[in-house]
């Protein structure tokens, strides 16, 4: 009988103890790269606040490379926020150097249910048996294409393969009396800091047979996957579009503003653009496509993340919040106001599916596409951000149009200094 008191008085303390935690003023702090992404996050910080009246949110953006140069200054400090929306890739050295705590077992559960993300998905976040982070959105790539200028060029469809891509860019190219390109074919990054030039190469090198890096003969190692004809074809197919065949250019826009100025007649790029387009080009008529072919089909998936870090002081609260953040309504909400994937595939978009016929292109996966995205190893941004430099280079040399022996060189030369930084990282195998 003075037992059962005992525990009765313990059990009544503990539930104390857990309404006074959850009465008592939280606040914390959310960071993220993506500015476009800052809605969603004071949205959802509303809607929490109601159920929680005790918890605030402070919500911070910055540019994406300025955000990355922040979290290695902060997160070895412990002086980074409390919850990071960040990519798996470039949070995947601190979780190699035991910086990020993993995701807790209730929220592993979550991830883990049947049907909730892809298989790839979870691998990716995944690191020595160890889930860390949840999902939140991906960056699926497709086609953009301007219908009326295919229209007037007497094309009916968007290109299927690389090869026809390439011959319906020089109809859709126009230039001025002086024989200069003013409204490019189809828009290539040409420049650019980091490593996002390479991974946009990386989108006409996978269908063309390559990739960035390859599992080699020892698992968990690996090696440069473009030192072959995969990826001097697809060196070649940037040196043509800018000298030989002239349907691209250094002296005019590129990417997203290019298309919403009608400067260009069609680019690869990720959803977000359709949420753009929509505030700074309404009237645009185009349309999305998947992404063309070549020896196989395929198109990358980036994933960005939700973390806890190390410093936070409520993390319980912390990861409840997150929870919330991937809730359907909330996944609607993004894929609605701000255009960016959700990750999660149990959630019905069909009334938004309805009403922008464009996101189909990126949340429908085409029959025999294969997902790609970037291998978790601390070491693959730098990999990446090098092959970049190199490329960037590449593509000013006027030298390469028609000098295969010198596009050899480029690649192989950017292949060693790739398996150069897997050797260091003791993660190299032929």
């Amino acid at each position: 009988m003075k037992k059962s008191r005992v525990a009765v008085l313990v059990l009544l303390f503990v539930v104390g103890v857990s309404l006074f935690a959850a009465d008592k003023p939280v606040k914390l702090s959310l960071w993220s790269g993506y500015p476009e992404m800052e809605p969603l996050f004071k949205h959802a910080a509303a809607e929490y606040k109601k159920l929680h009246p005790n918890v605030d949110i402070d919500v911070l953006t910055h540019p994406l490379r300025e955000y990355e140069q922040k979290l290695s200054a902060t997160i070895p400090s412990n002086t980074a926020a409390d919850v990071l929306d960040v990519s798996g890739y470039a949070l995947q050295k601190f979780v190699e150097a035991g910086f990020i705590p993993k995701t807790p077992s209730k929220l592993e559960a979550y991830v883990n249910k049947a049907g909730r993300y892809t298989e790839f998905t979870k691998q990716s976040m995944t690191y020595k048996n160890t889930l860390y982070g949840v999902p939140f959105f991906q960056g699926k790539t497709a086609l953009y294409w301007n219908v009326d200028m295919f229209k007037a060029a007497g094309l009916t469809r968007a290109p299927q393969t690389y090869a026809e891509m390439a011959e319906y860019a020089k109809k859709l190219a126009v230039y001025d009396k002086n024989g200069n390109l003013v409204r490019s074919g189809h828009s290539l990054r040409l420049s650019g800091q980091g490593s996002g030039l390479a991974e946009k190469w990386w989108f006409v090198l996978f269908p063309m047979g390559g990739t960035i890096i390859e599992p080699g003969k020892e698992a968990g190692k690996y090696h440069a996957g473009y030192n072959n004809d995969a990826g001097r074809k697809a060196l070649t197919y940037y040196i043509d579009a800018v000298y030989k065949d002239k349907w691209d250019s250094f002296k005019i826009k590129h990417d997203a503003e290019a298309f919403e100025l009608e400067q260009t007649a069609m680019f690869l790029r990720e959803s977000w653009v359709i949420g753009d387009i929509a505030q700074k080009a309404p009237k645009l008529n185009y349309a999305t496509a998947p992404v063309p072919s070549d020896m196989r089909a395929g198109r990358i998936t980036n994933l960005q993340n939700l973390y806890v870090t190390k410093s936070c002081k409520n993390p319980d609260v912390a990861w409840d919040f997150i929870e919330f953040l991937v809730n359907d309504d909330n996944q609607r909400w993004m894929l609605d106001n701000v255009g960016w994937l959700p990750s999660r595939q149990d959630v019905d978009f069909s009334g938004i599916l309805a009403r922008k016929p464009q996101l189909k292109g990126f949340v429908e996966m085409p029959a025999g596409f294969q997902e790609y995205g970037y291998v978790p190893i601390a070491v693959f941004d730098e990999l990446l951000t090098k092959l970049a430099e190199r490329l960037a280079m590449a593509f000013l040399d006027s030298s390469l149009e028609g000098n295969p022996k010198a596009i050899a060189k480029v690649i192989s030369d950017a292949a060693d200094e790739t398996n150069a930084i897997l050797t260091k990282a003791k993660l190299f195998s032929e």
